[in-house]
């Protein structure tokens, strides 16, 4: 059994960040050992700074509860010093961000950003383990040009498009051409919840600032290929996305059409969800799903009440399959946990996936 690898969370007080700290808490291949965010919490114990706003359904973990909380940006130096990995959860202006992340990373610390400041930096993958594993291929490029050693940058997609972007994959062979999804997005999307955020009770915000053209174009990037240094962008399918804010705790909903330059069958599409093979099928990563994608036969499934947590928030939940006007259109709704999945859960599957191929290791 491998040492485990000494692990930071940077932005720990926040909705992603505590998402971090729960499932690092006794994970088997990395060490928490660290956690920072703000000058407003440093100095402070973990359990103290998040006490009143702590959102996820288990206890703040014994073995982070007394941790003393570092200033993310000021005490970087010391916290790179002390950790191998370091997930990065910071709220903060994107080129802040992007320095933040790149400094830690030239101290030879891995950096896996839940943020968007480096989703769109050229030798940065951008990965969701199951569709496009293959592009850690960059962080080779990147170490070589940045001259980072043992650090690297590698960033997890937004939230609002790990629903239906791995449906679309699963249908490849069917030569998808145009794909229009209406997000249904939970208040945790943006940092809330129910409790403290009054005026969506009985409410939808039609509009969430970013998030259409994130919806639209960063498929384009998941879906590529890579070519040298950088992704080639697929040229198909076009996204189109309108994106809402509901009533709901947890659980982005989607409700897509898609297109086929093939004609398909029911049975077809569903044999293909069943048999769709992860790209990290056989790398024993602890945090990924027993099953990637789940197929519910029942018209009112999948509902985020019910089916967020399948297979502990980390699978994605498909229904509503039904032809919209010939065998090349079709119509599904699919679910994913925003913060599990969406978040904490896919940037630690992530770097899971990058020890398994050799990218971070113990000190």
């Amino acid at each position: 059994m491998m040492a485990k690898i000494k692990t930071a969370v940077l932005g720990a007080t926040g909705t992603v960040g505590q998402r971090f700290v729960s499932l690092l808490a006794s994970h088997p291949w990395f060490e928490l050992v660290a956690v920072a965010a703000s000058p407003a919490s440093a100095g402070k114990r973990y359990a103290d700074a998040v006490r009143g706003r702590w959102t996820p359904a288990v206890e703040v973990p014994t073995p982070v509860a007394g941790l003393t909380l570092a200033r993310a940006l000021e005490d970087r130096g010391a916290v790179a010093a002390d950790v191998e990995l370091a997930f990065s959860a910071l709220d903060l202006d994107k080129e802040t961000t992007r320095a933040v992340e790149e400094e830690y990373a030239a101290s030879g610390v891995a950096v896996v950003s839940a943020n968007s400041a480096h989703r769109w930096t050229e030798d940065v993958p951008m990965i969701i383990p199951e569709i496009n594993a293959g592009h850690v291929a960059l962080v080779d490029g990147q170490r070589a040009r940045r001259r980072w050693g043992r650090g690297l940058l590698a960033v997890k997609p937004n939230c609002s498009l790990q629903s239906y972007v791995p449906v679309v994959k699963a249908w490849e062979r069917f030569a998808p051409q145009r794909v229009s999804v209406t997000t249904l997005q939970a208040v945790s999307g943006a940092g809330r919840t129910l409790d403290d955020w009054p005026e969506m009770r009985d409410n939808v915000i039609p509009y969430i600032p970013g998030e259409e053209e994130k919806s639209e174009r960063e498929p384009l990037k998941i879906l590529g290929a890579v070519n040298g240094r950088r992704i080639r962008l697929a040229q198909r399918p076009a996204f189109s996305a309108t994106c809402l804010r509901v009533p709901v705790s947890d659980g982005h909903l989607a409700a897509a059409s898609i297109e086929f330059e093939k004609p398909a069958t029911g049975d077809e599409l569903r044999a293909a969800l069943a048999d769709f093979r992860p790209a990290t099928a056989g790398l024993d990563l602890p945090s990924a799903p027993e099953r990637f994608l789940y197929l519910y036969g029942d018209d009112d499934r999948p509902q985020p009440r019910r089916d967020r947590d399948v297979d502990g928030g980390m699978a994605v939940a498909v229904g509503r399959l039904h032809e919209d006007g010939g065998p090349r259109r079709w119509k599904f709704v699919a679910l994913s946990h925003n913060t599990v999945r969406g978040a904490g859960g896919g940037a630690v599957l992530l770097a899971e996936l990058l020890v398994a191929k050799g990218y971070i290791s113990p000190a």
